[in-house]
Protein backbone atom coordinates (compact mmCIF):
# COMPACT_ATOMS: atom_id res chain seq x y z
CA UNK A 1 0.00 0.00 0.00
CA UNK A 2 1.07 3.44 -0.82
CA UNK A 3 1.23 5.62 2.12
CA UNK A 4 -1.61 7.99 2.28
CA UNK A 5 -0.23 11.14 3.69
CA UNK A 6 -1.72 13.93 5.15
CA UNK A 7 -3.39 15.27 1.81
CA UNK A 8 -1.45 12.91 -0.87
CA UNK A 9 -1.03 9.52 -1.53
CA UNK A 10 2.44 8.66 -2.75
CA UNK A 11 4.69 5.96 -4.05
CA UNK A 12 5.78 3.20 -1.85
CA UNK A 13 9.79 2.67 -0.60
CA UNK A 14 11.04 -0.56 -0.95
CA UNK A 15 11.31 -0.62 2.71
CA UNK A 16 10.83 1.48 5.76
CA UNK A 17 12.39 1.66 9.15
CA UNK A 18 10.71 2.13 12.69
CA UNK A 19 10.07 5.50 13.87
CA UNK A 20 9.31 7.52 16.89
CA UNK A 21 7.28 10.44 16.80
CA UNK A 22 6.03 13.87 17.79
CA UNK A 23 3.21 15.03 15.96
CA UNK A 24 -0.08 17.03 15.94
CA UNK A 25 -2.89 14.86 16.57
CA UNK A 26 -5.14 15.22 13.16
CA UNK A 27 -2.48 14.83 10.55
CA UNK A 28 0.25 11.78 9.22
CA UNK A 29 3.40 14.12 9.44
CA UNK A 30 5.42 14.81 12.56
CA UNK A 31 7.19 18.09 13.29
CA UNK A 32 10.32 15.70 14.59
CA UNK A 33 11.38 12.47 15.65
CA UNK A 34 13.66 10.15 14.76
CA UNK A 35 14.37 6.55 13.67
CA UNK A 36 16.03 3.30 14.40
CA UNK A 37 19.18 4.35 12.88
CA UNK A 38 19.53 7.04 14.94
CA UNK A 39 18.39 9.29 12.25
CA UNK A 40 16.70 12.64 13.79
CA UNK A 41 14.66 15.51 11.96
CA UNK A 42 12.47 18.67 13.02
CA UNK A 43 10.99 21.13 11.38
CA UNK A 44 10.12 25.23 11.35
CA UNK A 45 7.61 27.03 9.64
CA UNK A 46 8.94 30.13 7.24
CA UNK A 47 7.83 32.48 4.89
CA UNK A 48 9.77 33.24 2.11
CA UNK A 49 9.52 34.97 -1.71
CA UNK A 50 7.87 32.04 -3.23
CA UNK A 51 4.16 31.91 -2.92
CA UNK A 52 2.60 29.88 -1.09
CA UNK A 53 0.94 26.39 -2.07
CA UNK A 54 -2.78 26.37 -0.45
CA UNK A 55 -3.21 23.57 -2.86
CA UNK A 56 -3.05 19.97 -1.27
CA UNK A 57 0.80 18.55 -1.60
CA UNK A 58 3.10 17.51 0.90
CA UNK A 59 3.10 19.36 4.74
CA UNK A 60 6.90 19.79 5.62
CA UNK A 61 5.39 17.54 8.45
CA UNK A 62 5.22 14.64 6.08
CA UNK A 63 8.55 15.64 5.03
CA UNK A 64 9.58 14.84 8.09
CA UNK A 65 8.25 11.89 8.81
CA UNK A 66 9.20 10.92 5.20
CA UNK A 67 12.37 11.02 5.83
CA UNK A 68 12.97 9.15 8.60
CA UNK A 69 11.04 6.40 7.68
CA UNK A 70 13.14 6.09 4.41
CA UNK A 71 16.52 6.70 5.05
CA UNK A 72 19.33 5.48 7.51
CA UNK A 73 21.46 8.50 7.74
CA UNK A 74 20.84 12.44 7.91
CA UNK A 75 22.39 12.68 4.36
CA UNK A 76 20.11 10.57 2.61
CA UNK A 77 16.99 12.17 4.76
CA UNK A 78 18.18 15.12 3.04
CA UNK A 79 18.31 13.36 -0.35
CA UNK A 80 14.23 11.92 0.36
CA UNK A 81 13.00 14.98 1.29
CA UNK A 82 14.46 17.33 -1.41
CA UNK A 83 13.97 14.22 -3.96
CA UNK A 84 10.23 14.47 -2.58
CA UNK A 85 9.76 18.25 -2.53
CA UNK A 86 10.94 18.78 -6.23
CA UNK A 87 8.14 15.66 -7.53
CA UNK A 88 5.36 16.51 -5.67
CA UNK A 89 5.63 19.77 -4.07
CA UNK A 90 4.87 21.73 -0.55
CA UNK A 91 1.32 23.11 0.48
CA UNK A 92 -1.66 23.10 2.23
CA UNK A 93 -3.10 23.94 5.65
CA UNK A 94 -1.04 23.10 8.37
CA UNK A 95 -3.67 24.15 11.14
CA UNK A 96 -6.88 22.12 11.95
CA UNK A 97 -8.77 25.39 11.14
CA UNK A 98 -11.28 26.23 8.13
CA UNK A 99 -8.84 29.52 7.65
CA UNK A 100 -6.04 27.70 5.81
CA UNK A 101 -2.62 28.37 7.63
CA UNK A 102 0.02 27.95 4.86
CA UNK A 103 4.13 27.71 5.44
CA UNK A 104 7.34 26.67 3.67
CA UNK A 105 9.79 24.67 5.67
CA UNK A 106 13.46 24.84 6.97
CA UNK A 107 15.09 21.54 8.75
CA UNK A 108 17.49 20.01 11.39
CA UNK A 109 18.80 17.02 10.62
CA UNK A 110 21.28 14.99 12.43
CA UNK A 111 22.47 11.38 12.81
CA UNK A 112 26.00 9.82 14.74
CA UNK A 113 27.84 11.75 12.40
CA UNK A 114 26.51 14.26 10.27
CA UNK A 115 24.31 17.19 10.75
CA UNK A 116 22.61 19.60 8.10
CA UNK A 117 20.39 22.30 8.22
CA UNK A 118 18.01 21.90 5.16
CA UNK A 119 15.83 25.28 4.23
CA UNK A 120 13.17 25.73 0.99
CA UNK A 121 11.35 28.16 -0.40
CA UNK A 122 8.52 26.31 -2.43
CA UNK A 123 10.19 23.40 -4.71
CA UNK A 124 13.74 25.29 -4.49
CA UNK A 125 15.97 24.62 -1.56
CA UNK A 126 19.44 25.04 -0.26
CA UNK A 127 21.22 22.92 2.75
CA UNK A 128 24.42 23.55 4.41
CA UNK A 129 26.43 20.82 6.19
CA UNK A 130 27.10 21.55 9.70
CA UNK A 131 30.88 20.87 10.64
CA UNK A 132 31.57 22.07 13.97
CA UNK A 133 29.67 23.12 16.73
CA UNK A 134 25.98 23.99 16.85
CA UNK A 135 23.51 25.22 15.01
CA UNK A 136 19.79 26.21 15.80
CA UNK A 137 16.80 27.24 13.77
CA UNK A 138 13.52 29.57 13.82
CA UNK A 139 10.97 30.45 11.85
CA UNK A 140 12.94 32.47 9.10
CA UNK A 141 15.39 31.08 6.39
CA UNK A 142 19.43 31.03 8.12
CA UNK A 143 21.65 29.77 5.40
CA UNK A 144 23.50 32.16 3.67
CA UNK A 145 26.39 31.69 1.97
CA UNK A 146 27.87 28.90 2.94
CA UNK A 147 25.41 25.80 0.86
CA UNK A 148 27.26 22.59 0.67
CA UNK A 149 24.18 20.98 -1.87
CA UNK A 150 21.31 22.91 -3.44
CA UNK A 151 17.98 22.87 -6.03
CA UNK A 152 19.78 22.55 -9.61
CA UNK A 153 17.94 25.33 -10.41
CA UNK A 154 18.30 27.70 -7.43
CA UNK A 155 20.43 30.72 -8.72
CA UNK A 156 18.68 30.78 -12.09
CA UNK A 157 15.33 31.03 -10.07
CA UNK A 158 16.81 33.98 -8.27
CA UNK A 159 18.31 35.71 -11.38
CA UNK A 160 14.77 35.60 -13.16
CA UNK A 161 12.99 37.09 -10.62
CA UNK A 162 15.09 39.91 -9.83
CA UNK A 163 16.25 38.66 -6.55
CA UNK A 164 19.88 38.16 -6.97
CA UNK A 165 21.88 40.08 -9.46
CA UNK A 166 24.10 37.41 -10.16
CA UNK A 167 27.16 39.54 -8.81
CA UNK A 168 29.06 38.33 -6.27
CA UNK A 169 28.66 35.50 -3.70
CA UNK A 170 25.06 33.74 -3.51
CA UNK A 171 23.11 34.05 -0.05
CA UNK A 172 19.87 32.22 -0.50
CA UNK A 173 18.11 33.94 2.93
CA UNK A 174 19.04 37.34 1.15
CA UNK A 175 18.10 36.09 -1.77
CA UNK A 176 14.81 34.25 -1.22
CA UNK A 177 13.73 36.10 2.64
CA UNK A 178 10.85 38.59 2.18
CA UNK A 179 11.51 42.18 2.60
CA UNK A 180 8.85 42.95 5.08
CA UNK A 181 8.22 39.23 6.80
CA UNK A 182 4.80 38.62 8.52
CA UNK A 183 3.66 40.21 11.99
CA UNK A 184 3.95 36.90 13.52
CA UNK A 185 7.75 36.05 12.15
CA UNK A 186 9.23 39.30 13.43
CA UNK A 187 9.54 37.69 16.67
CA UNK A 188 11.11 35.10 15.18
CA UNK A 189 14.36 37.14 14.75
CA UNK A 190 15.21 37.29 18.43
CA UNK A 191 14.01 33.80 19.19
CA UNK A 192 16.89 32.69 16.52
CA UNK A 193 19.30 34.81 17.85
CA UNK A 194 18.38 33.87 21.52
CA UNK A 195 18.83 29.92 20.92
CA UNK A 196 22.35 31.03 18.87
CA UNK A 197 23.59 33.03 21.98
CA UNK A 198 22.37 30.68 24.69
CA UNK A 199 24.20 27.90 22.56
CA UNK A 200 27.06 29.52 22.05
CA UNK A 201 27.17 30.36 26.28
CA UNK A 202 27.85 26.78 26.70
CA UNK A 203 29.75 25.69 24.02
CA UNK A 204 32.30 23.05 23.99
CA UNK A 205 29.90 21.54 26.83
CA UNK A 206 26.78 21.02 25.67
CA UNK A 207 24.65 18.31 27.44
CA UNK A 208 20.84 17.07 27.05
CA UNK A 209 20.14 18.98 30.31
CA UNK A 210 21.58 22.23 28.67
CA UNK A 211 19.26 21.92 25.53
CA UNK A 212 16.08 21.03 27.79
CA UNK A 213 17.15 24.56 29.55
CA UNK A 214 17.04 26.06 26.53
CA UNK A 215 13.83 24.53 25.36
CA UNK A 216 12.25 25.12 28.61
CA UNK A 217 13.27 29.39 28.19
CA UNK A 218 10.94 31.50 28.31
CA UNK A 219 12.15 34.77 27.96
CA UNK A 220 13.53 34.41 24.56
CA UNK A 221 10.58 33.18 23.66
CA UNK A 222 12.01 29.74 22.68
CA UNK A 223 9.46 28.64 24.75
CA UNK A 224 5.74 30.40 23.91
CA UNK A 225 2.76 30.12 25.85
CA UNK A 226 0.66 33.10 25.13
CA UNK A 227 -0.22 34.72 21.56
CA UNK A 228 -2.82 31.89 20.88
CA UNK A 229 0.80 29.88 20.27
CA UNK A 230 1.76 27.41 22.92
CA UNK A 231 4.92 24.44 22.43
CA UNK A 232 3.06 21.54 22.32
CA UNK A 233 5.80 19.39 22.38
CA UNK A 234 9.60 19.09 22.99
CA UNK A 235 12.23 16.50 21.93
CA UNK A 236 16.58 16.03 23.03
CA UNK A 237 18.25 13.70 21.10
CA UNK A 238 21.85 12.01 22.62
CA UNK A 239 23.74 10.29 19.46
CA UNK A 240 26.63 9.08 20.75
CA UNK A 241 29.66 8.97 17.58
CA UNK A 242 30.49 5.36 19.09
CA UNK A 243 27.95 2.76 17.70
CA UNK A 244 28.02 0.35 20.76
CA UNK A 245 26.16 3.00 22.52
CA UNK A 246 22.44 3.53 22.09
CA UNK A 247 21.13 6.68 20.85
CA UNK A 248 18.29 8.25 23.29
CA UNK A 249 15.24 10.53 22.35
CA UNK A 250 13.70 12.67 25.11
CA UNK A 251 10.01 13.40 24.63
CA UNK A 252 7.36 15.74 26.95
CA UNK A 253 4.57 13.85 24.77
CA UNK A 254 2.62 17.48 26.47
CA UNK A 255 2.90 20.96 25.68
CA UNK A 256 4.94 23.59 27.77
CA UNK A 257 8.72 22.11 28.19
CA UNK A 258 8.81 24.48 31.49
CA UNK A 259 6.71 22.22 33.31
CA UNK A 260 6.44 19.02 31.51
CA UNK A 261 8.76 15.97 31.72
CA UNK A 262 11.47 15.09 29.45
CA UNK A 263 11.14 11.21 28.95
CA UNK A 264 13.51 8.85 27.86
CA UNK A 265 12.64 6.54 24.84
CA UNK A 266 15.18 3.98 23.31
CA UNK A 267 14.92 1.84 19.87
CA UNK A 268 15.07 -1.99 20.43
CA UNK A 269 13.41 -5.26 20.01
CA UNK A 270 10.15 -5.96 21.46
CA UNK A 271 9.09 -2.17 22.40
CA UNK A 272 5.96 -1.91 24.89
CA UNK A 273 3.24 0.21 23.31
CA UNK A 274 2.54 3.59 25.07
CA UNK A 275 -1.16 3.71 24.55
CA UNK A 276 -1.74 7.14 27.10
CA UNK A 277 0.74 8.95 24.90
CA UNK A 278 -1.86 8.08 21.61
CA UNK A 279 -4.27 10.30 20.41
CA UNK A 280 -7.72 8.92 19.84
CA UNK A 281 -8.79 8.00 16.35
CA UNK A 282 -12.32 8.88 15.05
CA UNK A 283 -14.18 7.31 12.26
CA UNK A 284 -15.62 10.49 10.91
CA UNK A 285 -12.60 12.29 11.34
CA UNK A 286 -13.04 16.11 10.48
CA UNK A 287 -9.45 16.65 8.75
CA UNK A 288 -10.04 13.50 6.26
CA UNK A 289 -13.74 14.70 5.20
CA UNK A 290 -13.77 17.18 2.26
CA UNK A 291 -14.00 20.20 3.16
CA UNK A 292 -11.72 19.80 5.95
CA UNK A 293 -12.02 20.62 9.78
CA UNK A 294 -15.87 22.07 9.33
CA UNK A 295 -15.99 20.28 12.89
CA UNK A 296 -13.67 20.09 16.11
CA UNK A 297 -12.94 16.66 18.11
CA UNK A 298 -11.45 16.07 21.38
CA UNK A 299 -7.56 15.03 20.53
CA UNK A 300 -6.08 14.92 23.77
CA UNK A 301 -4.37 11.47 24.93
CA UNK A 302 -4.58 10.66 28.41
CA UNK A 303 -1.06 12.24 29.49
CA UNK A 304 -2.08 15.30 27.89
CA UNK A 305 -5.52 15.38 30.00
CA UNK A 306 -4.17 14.26 33.36
CA UNK A 307 -0.92 17.28 32.74
CA UNK A 308 -3.27 20.20 31.99
CA UNK A 309 -5.65 19.41 34.95
CA UNK A 310 -2.10 19.41 36.90
CA UNK A 311 -1.33 22.88 35.58
CA UNK A 312 -5.03 24.39 36.27
CA UNK A 313 -3.62 23.06 40.17
CA UNK A 314 -0.67 25.10 39.72
CA UNK A 315 -2.05 27.52 38.96
CA UNK A 316 -4.77 27.73 41.09
CA UNK A 317 -2.43 26.77 44.26
CA UNK A 318 0.74 27.76 44.16
CA UNK A 319 2.64 25.77 46.93
CA UNK A 320 1.34 22.52 45.68
CA UNK A 321 2.04 23.44 42.14
CA UNK A 322 5.98 24.02 43.24
CA UNK A 323 6.05 20.88 44.91
CA UNK A 324 4.21 19.08 41.94
CA UNK A 325 7.10 20.86 39.68
CA UNK A 326 9.97 19.96 42.02
CA UNK A 327 8.79 16.13 41.68
CA UNK A 328 8.19 16.21 37.72
CA UNK A 329 11.73 17.46 38.10
CA UNK A 330 12.77 14.81 40.02
CA UNK A 331 11.25 12.47 38.28
CA UNK A 332 12.97 13.73 34.74
CA UNK A 333 16.51 13.38 37.04
CA UNK A 334 15.81 9.93 37.54
CA UNK A 335 15.46 9.16 33.80
CA UNK A 336 18.31 11.05 33.11
CA UNK A 337 20.65 9.67 35.33
CA UNK A 338 19.68 6.23 34.56
CA UNK A 339 20.80 7.43 31.09
CA UNK A 340 23.86 9.22 31.28
CA UNK A 341 25.18 6.02 33.29
CA UNK A 342 24.21 3.93 30.03
CA UNK A 343 26.02 6.65 27.85
CA UNK A 344 28.62 6.67 29.76
CA UNK A 345 29.03 2.79 29.39
CA UNK A 346 29.14 2.37 32.96
CA UNK A 347 25.93 0.23 33.27
CA UNK A 348 25.38 -1.88 30.26
CA UNK A 349 22.16 -1.25 28.03
CA UNK A 350 19.26 -4.23 29.06
CA UNK A 351 17.00 -4.97 26.22
CA UNK A 352 14.01 -5.97 28.36
CA UNK A 353 14.87 -2.74 30.30
CA UNK A 354 14.61 -0.35 27.71
CA UNK A 355 11.84 -2.09 25.90
CA UNK A 356 9.44 -0.78 28.98
CA UNK A 357 11.49 2.37 29.56
CA UNK A 358 9.14 5.22 28.07
CA UNK A 359 6.02 3.00 29.20
CA UNK A 360 7.29 3.24 32.72
CA UNK A 361 8.33 6.78 32.88
CA UNK A 362 4.75 8.09 31.63
CA UNK A 363 3.38 5.24 34.27
CA UNK A 364 5.25 6.87 36.75
CA UNK A 365 4.46 10.84 35.78
CA UNK A 366 0.42 9.63 35.41
CA UNK A 367 0.57 8.38 38.89
CA UNK A 368 1.95 11.86 40.14
CA UNK A 369 -0.78 13.66 38.66
CA UNK A 370 -3.46 11.38 40.40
Amino acid sequence: RSPQCTYLEIEQAERTHAVVLSRPAWLWGAEMGANEHGVCVGNEGVWTREPLGEDEALLGMDLVRLGLERSSSAREALEVITALLERYGQGGSCKEEPVPFVYHNTFLLADRTEAWVLETAGRYWAAQRIQEGSRNISNQLSIGREITAEHAELRQRARSQGWWSGDGEFSFAEAFSLTHQPARMEAAKARYRAGKELLRQHAGHITAETFMAILRDKASGICVDSEGFRTAGSMVSVLPRDPALPCVHFFTATPDPSRSVFKPFVFVAGLKPVPQVRSPTFRDDPAKKIPRFQSTVDRRHELYCRHQAALELMERDQEQGQKLLQTLRDLEKQGLEGMNALLRGTVAPRSEELADLFFDCVEAEMKFYT
